[in-house]
């Protein structure tokens, strides 16, 4: 174990330097040396390389250290990979509240190449907001939430615009992590001291959470976007989109949450999960976006109201608040009564369309659909809990949209729209060419979008982590596409995955994935010509020791063998002159086999002896004909004019004024010259 006294001065002058919003935010590499006296900060943040962990502490200005914690106790909430910004090498720590702290110390545990600090220093809100809608178990309507403007969110320092998911299908408890020591005025402070850490420091798009809870039962509003609407956020990889994270300051690994958070909690869970229609008691299935618990593609099953633990390798929410959450959903579930739960459509327009739903408890429900013009063209009624009447709607025209609503008394009304759907996105035809990559080839990805998609493409490793990203969320239409790249350069020989998501406009996302092996053995492979008439060279070089085997082929038969046996790394440079051939194309066939894999690679040659043949038409116009595409100069009056003939035929070259000399040639791509063509008035 490694223990190195550090201090950070937050005056520290541009770069590292950071703020907004009466925020200070300043970053410093952590190296030995001897704790000095420094300008006080509120919340510090650790970031490391290596596979070790690093621990920490701080120091009051009275001089009294704190006890020593994780830098990161409950892994990171992170951003699903792929979708933001974020410091990539780098473990990111948790944001510590630290409250008026002037030193830091820290430990390194195991491998650790690199410690970065940065911390965080917020003029103090100085307000208590009030808080209300606590106190009425009964009811489901928005509690007091804190809005952004209100708790003075820097809203200049956000990076790019909120996306959206399909919907809200579950809500992720959460703790803050850092001091359980402030007060109520200081908890706006916590939080914009979050969302610069956030977003300076990790290099996210905004704060991470949906919604932040305080010990005091204050609701903040947490990342842009509109608090009814299903924000994706940065709290839970994997599993951000179609969740709302709800983080609840402070550290609740012994600690048990104060009964006026828990209230606001469930306040908050139960207005929220009812605007979406979940029902708090049910268990739901998402599939995993990829993180270090769920690899991509993982069907998982959670509870309604889950804790951070549940998607991802970490003590999030803490012990003590994890152990609340079977009584909090209790709680929600009889918070608002009655509700409606899970409400679906199934069916199409131009045939029958059925609407499903399920009541809380047995009521007279009532199904209504209506056009684009408020007009009602078809409505249904039952009593009961369960909710289920069909709409024939075999005369109904299908390129239009229709709204429906699904009501019980005293309940929050289910509303949706049906008509001129979009197809979901889809991507089909993946191939990756060549399968297996080495530093020589040029890598070409083709695929075909079922809809216009926003697209990102990756390349995986073994652990579904990614290792380089082709393009980022890149709009394309239907159709075929393709994309060429220099290839995977930079990681370990072996076996990685190619995967291309398309996402639409709903945030409905398809995938597709190839396997290719990275085998940087071969390092280029280059004729010196592709027509020649003279020896061709056939560079061929080595990163590592392979068997090698390069062949001039023609059809199905050799016709040359210019290597065959074991070379080392270097270069190895044979020729062929074509001795014994006919003129025409050939293949250079290169084999090359190591432990990893057997590259084979193709290229093309043509063996060319013939000169063009050049004929002079007209001397009077500048007719010519050439036998075959070649590079023609003619010397016209003492002046040399050149160019490219493109196609063997008849051609003129422009000329005005009068014909005196003339001289003219032609030179193919083997570099064979036509006799010289001269002329003179």
């Amino acid at each position: 174990m490694r223990v190195v006294l550090a201090a950070a001065v937050l005056a520290l002058a541009a770069p590292g330097v950071a703020s907004a919003a009466g925020l200070s935010l300043a970053s410093q590499d952590l190296r030995g040396g001897r704790p000095i006296a420094v300008k006080r900060f509120d919340l510090v943040g650790l970031h490391w390389r290596g596979n070790g962990t690093v621990l920490f502490r701080t120091r009051s200005p009275g001089g009294r250290w704190g006890r020593w914690q994780p830098a990161a106790p409950e892994a990171d909430d992170l951003p699903n990979r792929g979708i933001e910004n974020s410091r990539r090498g780098w473990h990111l720590g948790s944001p510590y509240w630290t409250a008026n702290a002037d030193a830091l110390q820290y430990r390194t545990v195991g491998r650790v190449s690199a410690v970065r600090a940065f911390f965080v220093r917020g003029r103090p809100q100085g307000r208590v907001f009030r808080r209300a809608g606590f106190k009425r178990p009964d009811f489901t309507g928005q509690p007091t939430i804190i809005t952004r403007a209100q708790w003075h969110a820097p809203e200049s320092i956000r990076r790019a615009p909120p996306s959206y998911a399909d919907g809200v299908h579950l809500a992720i408890v959460h703790h803050t992590a850092g001091s359980n020591n402030y007060s109520a005025s200081q908890s706006a402070s916590i939080v914009r001291a979050i969302m610069l850490y956030h977003v300076q420091g990790n290099g996210w798009n905004d704060i991470g959470y949906n919604f932040l809870v305080d010990k005091y039962g204050q609701v903040f509003e947490g990342r842009y976007g509109g608090i009814t609407r299903p924000v994706i956020g940065a709290h839970a990889m994997g599993f951000n989109a179609g969740s709302v994270g709800v983080s609840v300051l402070g550290t609740y690994g012994s600690t048990p949450v104060s009964p006026a958070a828990k209230a606001a909690l469930v306040s908050l869970l139960a207005w929220r999960l009812d605007l979406a229609h979940v029902d708090p008691l049910s268990r739901v299935t998402r599939i995993s976006a990829g993180n270090p618990r769920y690899p991509p593609g993982r069907a998982v099953t959670l509870n309604a109201i889950s804790g951070h633990r549940d998607t991802y390798p970490t003590s999030c929410p803490g012990t003590s608040l994890y152990r609340q959450l079977p009584s909090i959903r209790t709680a929600v579930a009889q918070t608002g009564l009655p509700k409606i739960y899970g409400p679906a459509v199934t069916g199409a327009l131009g045939g029958p369309v059925e609407f499903t739903a399920r009541l809380s408890s047995p009521s007279e429900w009532t199904v209504t659909v209506r056009d684009e013009a408020g007009t009602v063209v078809g409505t249904g009624s039952g009593t009961g809990t369960q909710v289920d009447w069909t709409w024939d709607a075999t005369d109904i025209s299908a390129d239009q949209r229709y709204t429906w609503a699904i009501a019980a008394p005293d309940a929050r009304s289910a509303t949706g729209a049906i008509g001129t759907a979009l197809p979901p996105p889809a991507v089909g035809g993946l191939k990756v060419a060549p399968a297996v990559l080495t530093p020589a080839d040029r890598a070409t990805l083709r695929y075909r979008l079922a809809g216009q998609s926003l697209v990102t493409a990756t390349v995986l490793d073994s652990n579904g982590l990614i290792i380089q990203t082709l393009f980022f969320r890149k709009l394309q239409h239907a159709g075929l596409q393709k994309f060429s790249w220099s290839g995977i350069s930079g990681v370990p020989d072996g076996q990685y995955r190619i995967q291309v998501v398309a996402q639409d406009a709903r945030g409905r996302q398809a995938q597709a994935s190839r396997d290719v092996i990275a085998d940087a053995t071969l390092a280029g492979f280059d004729p010196s010509a592709a027509v020649f008439s003279r020896p061709v060279s056939l560079r061929v070089e080595l990163n590592a020791p392979a068997g090698v085997s390069l062949r001039i082929v023609s059809g199905g038969a050799t016709v040359a063998t210019l290597l065959d046996g074991d070379f080392g790394a270097g270069v190895q440079e044979p020729t062929w002159d074509g001795a014994g051939a006919r003129d025409g194309r050939y293949r250079a066939v290169l084999t090359v086999t190591d432990s990893v894999a057997t590259v084979v690679r193709t290229r093309v040659l043509r063996l060319d002896r013939v000169p063009p043949a050049l004929r002079l038409l007209s001397l009077r116009y500048l007719r010519f004909r050439l036998s075959e595409p070649a590079r023609f100069t003619l010397v016209l009056n003492g002046r040399a004019r050149r160019l490219n003939v493109k196609r063997a035929g008849v051609f003129r070259v422009g000329h005005r004024g009068t014909v005196r000399t003339l001289r003219a040639w032609a030179v193919d791509a083997a570099g064979n010259r036509s006799r010289v063509i001269r002329g003179r008035r």
